[in-house]
């Protein structure tokens, strides 16, 4: 896997990986993670890549940020963790 570039973003760390025939776009946020995979046949560029990080993109991936930890803390509270 290799490492393409890492896109500035004031809430979330963004990530742009090349790897067997795919872009990685990988996003973090605290104890999270999402990937998404483009297969390079899908796109001509890495500048296509990073025009699909647009703002409703971006803005959809933050909120699932904040659904991924509500499933988190609701599976802890279920089980009296």
């Amino acid at each position: 896997m290799r490492q393409l570039a890492d896109i500035p973003h004031p809430e979330a760390k963004i990530t742009l990986f090349s790897w067997n025939g795919k872009y990685l776009i990988k996003l973090e946020k605290g104890p999270f993670e999402q990937t998404y995979k483009v297969s390079e046949m899908d796109v001509t560029s890495e500048a296509d890549v990073r025009d699909l990080l647009d703002e409703a993109f971006l803005a959809a991936a933050l909120a699932r940020f904040q659904a991924m930890a509500a499933d988190l803390h609701a599976a802890f509270q279920r089980h009296d963790l």
